[in-house]
């Protein structure tokens, strides 16, 4: 059990520290968000999310204006949201968020990344039930107490707070993460990590050998230029 988290964690911070990756998605995803609902973050909830997420990554301001404004530009593509379900060996679940100016090639190297790595695409639909979309914020421990950040937080759309190893976590409906954030913003915390995702219903417990093979599911399918995020059901 302890094995299987530490390698869990250790799996986790390698992916996160590939940010080469990182920020070319997030600016994805800004200029995504600027062009579907223009270039006002005030006035565009969508790429005001965007743009709290890039931040809580610590993506450089002149990264983050840069992908905005090229949202503005005679050749900006036309970026499309696109998500795929599929199973990982011994039966993990895994969900897919890309974004794509081809989704053709996009579904052809999604089918290839599963195939390769003994696992199998599921049609849309499939995993609807087993995932929320959810809010997520990571912090430090607030000098506040967990009872007092409770209160403080759940007029913000709080569900849920949980602590692990010294940061927080902070879970609302997808729709209330402007509210949310603005709540943590209030209390002066600020998130290291602000995202909406997909949390599985049902977290399943893995053992270090098995994750082993998922991980190298996942980590094909994040180092794909059209993936945005990966999600799994493991605990």
């Amino acid at each position: 059990m302890g094995r299987a988290f530490e390698y869990r964690k250790a799996a986790k911070e390698k992916r996160w520290d590939k940010m080469s990756k990182v920020f070319p998605k997030l600016a994805k995803s800004i200029t995504m968000a600027a062009k579907q609902g223009g270039l006002d973050p005030e006035m565009n909830s969508k790429l005001r999310t965007a743009i709290l997420t890039a931040k809580a990554q610590n993506m450089p301001k002149d990264n983050i204006e840069a992908a905005i404004k090229r949202a503005a530009g005679k050749d900006a593509q036309d970026i499309k949201e696109v998500h795929y379900e599929g199973k990982a060996p011994h039966g993990a679940l895994i969900w897919v968020e890309c974004a794509t100016d081809n989704p053709t090639r996009t579904v052809a190297n999604i089918k290839t990344h599963f195939g390769k790595c003994g696992g199998q695409i599921l049609q849309n639909g499939s995993l609807e039930f087993m995932f929320s979309h959810k809010a997520v914020f990571e912090f430090d421990k607030p000098k506040i107490s967990k009872d007092d950040l409770e209160l403080a937080l759940i007029d913000g759309g709080l569900e849920e707070l949980d602590e692990n190893e010294g940061s927080f976590y902070a879970y609302a409906a997808y729709s209330d993460f402007g509210s949310l954030s603005t709540a943590l913003e209030n209390l002066a915390i600020e998130p290291k990590k602000a995202a909406l995702e997909y949390v599985p219903n049902t977290p399943v417990e893995f053992s270090e050998e098995q994750l082993v093979d998922i991980e190298k599911l996942i980590d094909r399918l994040e180092d794909d230029d059209d993936v945005q995020a990966v999600y799994t059901n493991i605990a």
